[in-house]
């Protein structure tokens, strides 16, 4: 769920913090996948397909406009989110994981990437946490997930709908301006954000975006908001766990981190793996990955052509500044001779 209708507050309150872009548009960039998100949207998208194939071809389409996926795995949820978990799990048709261990299906996961010669990080507990904490590194540049969560965690960019669609609108979403236009802190942000409604408490019946907003913005915090509220009509849920919740957003997390590396795919991995083991059709897996090699080719191939022909331009710049400054010192010198010949001896008595 993330947060309910966030996206809504944003769009009506504060749409200068949303920018529409395409999948180019972050080429050369580090970014971090929430990796359980994408897995389940390929899961419910294709229940009796394996969602392996669509993580195979997600992770080539980003790798082909030249950006660096980090795909970062949930570790053991927070206790305030266990509920909800069950509840999803439930709905999806899935068994539910409090453990912290991996999954058979997250072990499967893990093995592509590492085929592909992609990163990917264990998170301590919500992957959206740890992908936030990422960003305030500067280990990555952005965010990818479709939970609005990332934002109170800390995310200073977050990017919504990167798929593999050539005509895909990306939208991403600026937590600075959005702070800003709200005229809120990040603690008081997180406080509007659990009155929303969020995935480690519940929350106060009633309340809409445009109230929750401004409730935060004239009392600052939810303390204060519980004193000026009508208990009546909007009661307070019982044993409600808003601190925990608010710890959760902004505490940092205890962990280092992580050195990313990427190295090239490896194809007969990849085949051995997918094909011999998990019976996808070669030839399909074999056309996706030439369509790469050619791909990525082009791509280099262009850059390379760029490089040279910057490479010229600045040759031809040096060589002009060059002869440019001889010519300078040569006048200076000249005229510093001319100056010695024609100045006058002083007369002596």
């Amino acid at each position: 769920m993330g947060i309910a209708k966030l996206a809504d507050l944003i769009r009506t309150n504060a749409p200068d913090a949303i920018s529409h872009k395409d999948i180019s548009d972050y080429t050369g960039k580090i970014i971090a996948l929430d990796a359980s998100i994408i897995i389940n949207q390929f899961r419910a998208a294709s229940p009796m397909l394996s969602p392996l194939t669509g993580l195979l071809f997600r992770t080539l389409t980003l790798l082909e406009h030249d950006i660096k996926p980090v795909f970062v795995f949930d570790g053991k949820p927070p206790v305030e989110k266990k509920a909800l978990l069950k509840k999803r799990a439930e709905a999806g048709g899935w068994s539910v994981n409090h453990t912290g261990i991996a999954s058979s299906l997250t072990n499967e996961c893990v093995k592509l990437l590492k085929c592909l010669g992609v990163p990917v990080v264990q998170a301590p507990g919500d992957a959206e946490a740890l992908c936030a904490q990422l960003v305030k590194w500067g280990t990555v540049d952005v965010v990818a997930s479709e939970d609005m969560d990332t934002l109170p965690f800390g995310a200073k960019t977050l990017i919504r709908q990167l798929n593999a669609k050539k005509d895909s609108d990306v939208i991403e979403y600026s937590l600075p301006k959005l702070l800003e236009k709200l005229q809120i802190t990040q603690s008081e942000f997180v406080d509007l954000c659990i009155l929303l409604g969020c995935d480690y408490c519940g929350k106060i019946a009633g309340f809409g975006p445009k109230r929750a907003l401004t409730l935060i913005q004239q009392h600052r915090s939810i303390e204060e908001v519980v004193l000026h509220i009508n208990r009546q009509t909007h009661p307070i849920p019982h044993s409600w766990k808003y601190k925990e919740a608010r710890k959760i957003f902004l505490e940092e997390l205890e962990t280092e981190a992580p050195e990313l590396c990427w190295t090239e795919p490896d194809e007969e991995a990849l085949v051995g793996f997918l094909c011999h083991v998990k019976h996808i059709r070669e030839d399909r897996i074999r056309r996706r990955m030439e369509r790469f090699r050619e791909t990525v080719k082009g791509m280099r191939e262009k850059r390379e052509k760029e490089r040279v022909a910057e490479h010229g331009r600045q040759t031809r710049l040096e060589d002009f500044f060059r002869v440019t400054r001889k010519r300078s010192h040569m006048n200076v010198t000249d005229a510093a001779n001319s100056s010695s010949i024609n100045r006058k001896k002083p007369k002596t008595n």
